[in-house]
């Protein structure tokens, strides 16, 4: 399915991301790795080379930002909540 991930986009995590592989850790996190299914916000876009490497904001239920990590596009899926022109892609069970 085509996916063109944008500013601001919720996505999921498709692959564990190891403590060493974030940018930015609050100290309470910094040994815990975030699992497959994390929600995160895209909140920029490295399109300097390919792949594209994405900056994704993981946040607590309170909404305070405890990790950053770079990811490319086959690393996380974008979540969609409405069906739109692009829906064509999706399959029927």
């Amino acid at each position: 399915m085509a996916m063109n991930p944008k500013l601001i986009d919720v996505v999921a995590i498709l692959k564990p991301i190891a403590p060493d592989q974030l940018i930015m850790v609050e100290p309470e996190y910094e040994s815990i790795e975030l699992p497959i299914g994390l929600v995160g916000t895209i909140v920029e876009i490295y399109q300097h080379e390919e792949p594209y490497q994405y900056l994704i904001e993981f946040s607590d239920d309170q909404g305070n930002e405890f990790a950053m990590a770079l990811l490319p596009a086959n690393d996380f899926v974008v979540l969609r909540y409405q069906l739109n022109e692009n829906s064509k892609d999706l399959v029927s069970l």
